[in-house]
């Protein structure tokens, strides 16, 4: 039996096993969608016991000018963690004491797409779609990057109906226009 080893993958398939991925992946292959390049600012927060980490960050999103935004960092920890974990429909609760190990994603005041995972006080580690109700034990601390040249939107992919990330050149900006009759002499 012939194997081959993937080195970005890191694992070994049989020849036998690659022809039928290879068979099985039947879509022809489309080009990314590519936004445009933006420059970017950062914005810094901490999160204190007892918010709720996606309901803050969404409220931040719609009240801060962000349009567009993705999560640089994040470190804390959790008493209640619930995610929507791979291929399921309804949320996974837990509750104890919960170290944030990752939190990645994009978001904006049109929608965000946010993955979290956590691990528990014996290193089992999970991680899943960042639900309400994730609610912060000591502290939160994040890096956001706000992305100043495009805008996120959310729109309907027809391949599984998920609403999906649409990149767009942000709106300009409104400029300060003068009132007739009250500038100087």
């Amino acid at each position: 039996m012939r194997f081959l080893f993937l080195a970005g993958a890191g694992c070994l398939l049989s020849a036998a096993a690659l022809a039928q991925t290879s068979a099985a992946m039947t879509t022809p292959a489309v080009a990314p969608v590519v936004g445009q390049p933006s420059r970017m600012h950062t914005l810094s927060l901490r999160l204190r016991p007892g918010q709720d980490l996606r309901q803050q960050l969404t409220a931040l999103a719609k009240t801060h000018p962000l349009p567009a935004g993705a999560v640089l960092t994040c470190v804390g920890s959790l008493t209640q963690v619930t995610l929507r974990l791979a291929n399921q429909e309804g949320p996974t609760v837990l509750r104890g004491h919960f170290e944030i190990v990752s939190l990645v994603g994009t978001l904006g005041a049109a929608g965000s797409h946010l993955h979290l995972s956590v691990a528990d006080s014996t290193g089992r580690t999970i991680g899943g779609h960042l639900l309400d109700g994730c609610l912060v034990y000591t502290t939160a601390e994040l890096v956001l990057a706000v992305l100043d040249e495009v805008e996120f939107r959310r729109e309907t992919d027809p391949t599984f109906g998920y609403q999906e990330l649409a990149v767009y050149p942000a709106a300009p900006a409104k400029s300060a226009t003068k009132k007739p009759g009250r500038g100087k002499k």
